[in-house]
């Protein structure tokens, strides 16, 4: 316990520093910034750095498919395109939310509603990957996903553990893009079976695997030596790291087993629900960004019958977040952040579903300093159109950026010499936090 507390007393040191030197000097002091980062007027935005963040860790709920607005965060009860979906109170007076989210209601004061989400991706590859990067998808390269921004930027806060996780995650998640692997999210299938692949061989001896590492590091010490390059340099860490956690206590994190079962009940036992469970074990441990996502919102058809089926799911998992964090004191500090790559049809189709429809959706935010209890944006009474405080995908991410006090201005260079920065040109809401 005496050693935890000093390592978070001196990340605490570091992470001060950091964001003084940002602040007050337009530069980033932090070990991992690469000479050919560029420091000073960026790409000319000069968009706002938040001087005191609260936020120190994001947990991230994607939902994959496009969910549906009008039957979450954005209900139009008695119109044609609401549908037979009704609109229920919260704790917070004038925030209506779905009859599908009924415990996230009791919650309200706690969250923010972005209602006037908008994108110019109505497919759900480029959707996704809009979401994930702020930029258009591409042939010739793959940009970073948040999660690697943000270690890219703001370094770990736990050496042992990966800066990020992705759970349930498809395989074309952009992970870390063009940044090198020492930024690659882990990715984890079920969060149920804890972290694979990480234990000793059975009957291996401590001396054996000293042994077969020492003879990989021979083997490879040539070629290291000629490439002497970051992607090499990077491989040759990720080993390093990998041995460094399989002989750590933080590898309990992912051992979900030591939960107790009525907190793990309160979750749900989906992968989903479990999986915002292994999220909050992580960020308790400084995993500085974990994703977990929630699919099946592609509804074409029977939108009335799976929509109360996945909201049933997030609903519980989500209120039992908010409820974990709170009591725990680890609201504040960690930044919640629901969203999908576009909405869904105010039109019902012959099949009572909803199409895709990327020109008016919702997302929302809480914890890190977040003010809850608000509504941002607004669409026309039947959810065609935004109509007040149109929020484009890249402004969300730079809201995230901003709440964790990261620098939307400093240009990171990809391999071949172009220059990127997080969010793109992207504007935080600011008035949000």
């Amino acid at each position: 316990m005496d050693t935890h507390l000093k390592n978070a007393g001196e990340l605490e040191r570091r992470r001060f520093m950091s964001l003084a030197a940002k602040g007050f000097l337009g530069v980033s002091i932090l070990p991992w910034a690469l000479p050919e980062q560029a420091f000073g007027a960026g790409l000319g935005l000069n968009r706002p750095l938040n001087p005191a963040p609260k936020a120190k860790n994001v947990i991230y709920l994607y939902m994959s498919g496009g969910m549906t607005h009008i039957d979450t965060f954005d209900p139009k009860p008695g119109t044609g395109t609401g549908g037979p979906t009704k609109a229920i109170k919260t704790k917070t007076d004038g925030m209506e939310l779905a009859e599908n989210l009924p415990l996230l209601a009791n919650h309200a004061d706690k969250i923010a509603v972005i209602r006037g989400m908008t994108s110019t991706k109505g497919a759900h590859e480029q959707g996704n990957y809009f979401m994930h990067t702020s930029y258009a998808q591409r042939s010739t390269i793959v940009h970073p996903s948040m999660g690697a921004w943000m270690t890219k930027l703001d370094g770990r806060f736990n050496p042992t553990l990966p800066g990020a996780v992705v759970v349930n995650g498809g395989s074309r998640h952009p992970l870390s893009g063009f940044l090198s692997t020492n930024h690659q999210p882990l990715a984890i299938g079920n969060p149920n079976e804890g972290l694979r692949n990480c234990r000793m061989l059975k009957g291996f001896s401590e001396e054996g695997f000293e042994k077969s590492l020492n003879l990989s590091q021979k083997l490879d010490r040539d070629f290291v030596k000629k490439y002497d390059l970051e992607r090499v340099r990077a491989y040759s860490n990720m080993y390093d790291d990998a041995v460094r956690l399989m002989k750590s206590t933080d590898l309990k994190a992912f051992d979900l087993s030591e939960e107790p079962a009525a907190l793990r009940e309160s979750y749900g036992d989906d992968n989903f629900g479990q999986g915002l469970l292994l999220a909050r074990r992580l960020v308790e441990r400084q995993v500085r960004f974990v994703e977990v996502q929630l699919g099946g919102w592609d509804t074409h058809q029977n939108n009335f019958t799976r929509v109360p089926e996945r909201t049933a799911i997030l609903d519980q998992a989500l209120s039992s977040l908010l409820d974990d964090l709170s009591k725990r004191g680890m609201l504040d500090e960690t930044l919640i952040v629901l969203a999908t790559e576009f909405g869904r049809t105010p039109n019902i189709n012959v099949n009572e579903g909803r199409d895709h429809y990327p020109k008016a959706f919702s997302c929302m935010l809480a914890g890190g300093g977040i003010r809850g209890g608000q509504v941002w944006g607004k669409t026309d009474d039947e959810g065609r159109e935004v109509i007040d405080q149109r929020v484009e995908i890249p402004d969300l991410n730079a809201t995230i950026a901003y709440c964790l006090g990261l620098p939307l201005d400093e240009i990171i260079y990809s391999p071949t010499r172009r220059p990127f920065t997080l969010s793109d040109k992207g504007q935080p809401l600011t008035k949000l936090v």
